[in-house]
């Protein structure tokens, strides 16, 4: 997916229904790649997720690229029909990579 921009963090400055109307998008993103992987997960238990991070340069805090994932992983648990608390996530923070992105593994 592209990087996720900083108006997804939780201290974003935007006004709410600007920052509502990305998450919805974000979560919609998320929702179809996740169907498109056709991704199959246990029935219960823990999901580990892998998120890596390519920030599209050195700019950003990265402490607080977790914080803009709230909205992907909400779409993604909307698309496998799972409650998001069974995610066990962990982080990879990668050298910068024109244009961005995030990569992420089930």
């Amino acid at each position: 997916m592209p990087f996720p921009p900083a108006s997804l963090s939780g201290h974003s400055n935007g006004h709410w229904r600007r920052k509502a109307t990305v998450t919805r998008k974000w979560r919609a993103w998320a929702f179809a790649a996740a169907l498109e992987a056709k991704v199959e997960v246990p029935a219960d238990g823990d999901i580990k997720i892998v998120v890596r991070f390519y920030p599209p340069d050195r700019r950003s805090d990265r402490t607080n690229f977790p914080n803009r994932m709230k909205p992907i992983f909400d779409g993604i648990a909307d698309a496998l029909k799972v409650n998001d608390r069974r995610f066990v996530p962990s982080f990879v923070f990668c050298e910068p990579e024109a244009p961005g992105k995030v990569e992420i593994s089930l």
